[in-house]
């Protein structure tokens, strides 16, 4: 692989494809040539495994007290859910039941 393809795996990896890089990995995928088809491949699995790793190393536990702030924040701004029926569902006159409308 050039180093052009292995940037191309490595904003695969990353997510951040646009449309151009979309059909640069398409036409990749789509060659004859199966090391090639399969080193991208291993690349973009192994960039993958890379992020991964660094983000459980560097990732920190959050205040002890920021769960009971986020709940208090939610119940305070908005009233419990209701649930509301599917518009579709309906109680069969005839026998009490749930029926499907269609």
């Amino acid at each position: 692989m050039n180093e052009s393809q292995i940037d191309l795996a490595h904003t695969v990896a990353l997510g951040s494809i646009g449309d151009e890089d979309q059909r640069a990995v398409r036409e990749l995928l789509d060659t004859a040539n199966p090391t090639l088809r399969a080193d991208f491949t291993l690349e973009v699995q192994q960039t993958r495994e890379a992020l991964a790793l660094y983000a459980a190393a560097a990732a920190t536990p959050p205040p002890a007290a920021l769960r009971d702030r986020v709940l208090s924040a939610i119940a305070a701004d908005h009233p419990p859910a209701t649930v509301i029926p599917h518009p579709r569902a309906a109680v069969h006159p005839g026998n009490g039941r749930r029926a499907v409308r269609d």
